[in-house]
C-alpha cells in the first residue's frame, strides 16, 4: 500500500506541479487576450444577465441560467474556500492570496469559454434531457478522432467525483461536527445520506432548485460574518492588504509558527489552491451550464464566468483577509483550523460558525458533484446507468464520513487535476469558435 501511495503521490506532484499550472494559466491567458479581456470589462453585463435569467424564459434547456450558476457554485464554493485558502496562506504566505486573485481573473475567461462550448455542443437525449460538458464538446466540436479524449475526461470525472465530491466532503463534515459538537461520525453520515438521497434521487431539476435557494443564502451569511471579522479589525486592514501585495513579490521570512516562503511558493500554492477552489479549467462547471434554459451560448458564458469571480475574488478574499488581518497566519496551523482561529479570535462562537459553514458548503458540494459525476456516467454507460449511480452515490456518503481518507483524498485530488488536461486541450482547439461567437454576440448588441 505504501508503494501505491508513493506512486500516486509522485503523479500528484506532476499533476499539480509546474507543467499543469503553466498549462492552466497559459490557456487562460490565451483565451483572455483572444477575448480582449472581455470577461473582466463586461463583468457588469454578466451580473445583469444573471438576475434577468432567474426564471429562464427560453424553451431550450432544463434549468434557469441562474440555477445553472448556483448548481455550479454549489460544487465550487466548499472546503476550498475555507480550508484551501488557509492552506495556501499557511504554506505560501500572505502573498498566495494575490496569486489566487490573478488566477481568478485569468480563470474567468476559461470558465466563459467552457460554458460557451457546453451550450454550443450540448445534446438532447431520448427523454428530452440536455447533456453537455467537455466530453460532448470534445466529441461534437472536435470530431470522432478525438472521442478517446472525451472518454478519458468522463472516466477521470466519474472516479474523481466519488472522492473529492462525495466521501472527502462527508468526511470533512463529520470531523467538523465531531470536534465542535461531539456528534458521532456515524450519525453525521446517516443524516447526510438521507438529505443527499432526498435531493439527488430527484435529478438535476431538484438539485438546481435546492442549490438556487441554499447557495445564495450560505454565501451571503458567510460573507456577512467574514465582513464582521474585518470590520472589527478595520484598523489593521490596510496593513494586511499591503502585506499581501508585498509578500506576493518578495516572499516572507519565517515568523512565529510560519516557516517562511519564497516568492515561488506564494505563486505555486496561490495558483494551485485558486484553481482547486474555483475549478476554472477543470471542466466540471460546464456540465451544469449545459443544462441552462438558453439558446445563446455567449449569454450563458457571461453568466458562468461570474462563478469564478464570486468564488475567488469575493468568498476566498474574505477568508484570506480574515486570516491575515487577525494575525493568526503565523500560528503554524493550517486548513480549516486556521480559518476557525481567525473567526474565533474575533467572535467567541467563531469555531461553531466555521463548523456550520463547512458543513453546509460540503453538503452542497456533494449535490453539485453528484450531477457532474452522473453526466460522466451517463456519457460512458447510457441512461440505464443513472439510477444505479444515484443509489451508489447516496450509499458512499456515510462510508466517507466514517473512513480514513488520506489515500482517497490523494487519489481524488490527482484524478481531479487530470480532468483538466483533455478539457484544456479542447478549449485551445475550439477557441476560434468561442472568439467567433463572442464577436457575433457583441455585434448584435451594438446593432
Amino acid at each position: 500500500m505504501e508503494t501505491i501511495e508513493s506512486f500516486i503521490g509522485a503523479i500528484n506532484g506532476v499533476v499539480w506541479g509546474v507543467p499543469m499550472l503553466t498549462l492552466i494559466l497559459g490557456v487562460g491567458l490565451f483565451l483572455s487576450f483572444g477575448l480582449k479581456l472581455m470577461p473582466i470589462t463586461k463583468l457588469g453585463h454578466g451580473f445583469k444577465l444573471l438576475f434577468a435569467g432567474r426564471k429562464g424564459d427560453e424553451k431550450e434547456g432544463e434549468i434557469s441560467p441562474f440555477n445553472a450558476l448556483m448548481t455550479s457554485l454549489s460544487a465550487t464554493i466548499g472546503t476550498g474556500n475555507i480550508a484551501g485558502v488557509a492552506t495556501a496562506i499557511a504554506l505560501g504566505g500572505p502573498g498566495a492570496l494575490f496569486w489566487m486573485w490573478c488566477t481568478a481573473l485569468v480563470g474567468m475567461a476559461t470558465k466563459y469559454a467552457e460554458a460557451v462550448c457546453a451550450v454550443k455542443y450540448r445534446e438532447v437525449d431520448e427523454k428530452g434531457n440536455y447533456r453537455g460538458g467537455p466530453m460532448y464538446y470534445i466529441k461534437n466540436g472536435l470530431g470522432s478522432k478525438w472521442t478517446w479524449l472525451a472518454t478519458a475526461f468522463a472516466i477521470f470525472g466519474m472516479l474523481a467525483g466519488f472522492g473529492i465530491g462525495n466521501s472527502v466532503q462527508s468526511n470533512s463534515v463529520a470531523e467538523a461536527l465531531l470536534e465542535n459538537f461531539a456528534i458521532d461520525p456515524m450519525i453525521t453520515g446517516l443524516v447526510l445520506m438521507v438529505l443527499t438521497a432526498a435531493v439527488v434521487l430527484g435529478g438535476v431539476k431538484r438539485i438546481a432548485s435546492v442549490a438556487g435557494v441554499l447557495v445564495p443564502f450560505m454565501a451571503v451569511a458567510y460573507l456577512a460574518l467574514g465582513l464582521f471579522v474585518l470590520a472589527l479589525n478595520i484598523e489593521a486592514l490596510p496593513g494586511a492588504i499591503a502585506l499581501v501585495l508585498e509578500s506576493a513579490f518578495t516572499g516572507h521570512a519565517a515568523e512565529g509558527g510560519f516557516a517562511g516562503a519564497a516568492v515561488w511558493m506564494a505563486i505555486r500554492f496561490g495558483v494551485a489552491r485558486g484553481v482547486f477552489s474555483n475549478e476554472a479549467g477543470l471542466g466540471s462547471a460546464p456540465i451544469a451550464h449545459a443544462a441552462a434554459q438558453t439558446n445563446d451560448p455567449v449569454r450563458q458564458g457571461l453568466v458562468a464566468m461570474l462563478g469564478t469571480f464570486i468564488d475567488t475574488i469575493i468568498v476566498c478574499s474574505i477568508t484570506g483577509l480574515a486570516i491575515v488581518v487577525t494575525g493568526v497566519w503565523t500560528s503554524g496551523e493550517t486548513g480549516a483550523v486556521l480559518t476557525s482561529h481567525a473567526f474565533q479570535s474575533t467572535m467567541p462562537i467563531g469555531g461553531v460558525v466555521i463548523a456550520v459553514a463547512l458543513s453546509v458548503f460540503a453538503f452542497t458540494t456533494i449535490l453539485g458533484w453528484s450531477f457532474y459525476c452522473e453526466r460522466c456516467v451517463q456519457y460512458l454507460f447510457g441512461n440505464k446507468a443513472v439510477l444505479p449511480f444515484r443509489v451508489l452515490w447516496v450509499l458512499a456518503v456515510p462510508l466517507g464520513a466514517m473512513a480514513n481518507l488520506e489515500f482517497v483524498w490523494l487519489l481524488a485530488d490527482t484524478l481531479n487535476g487530470l480532468m483538466a488536461v483533455p478539457n484544456l486541450i479542447a478549449l485551445a482547439l475550439l477557441s476560434p469558435v468561442v472568439f467567433k461567437l463572442t464577436r457575433e454576440y457583441w455585434e448584435k448588441q451594438k446593432a
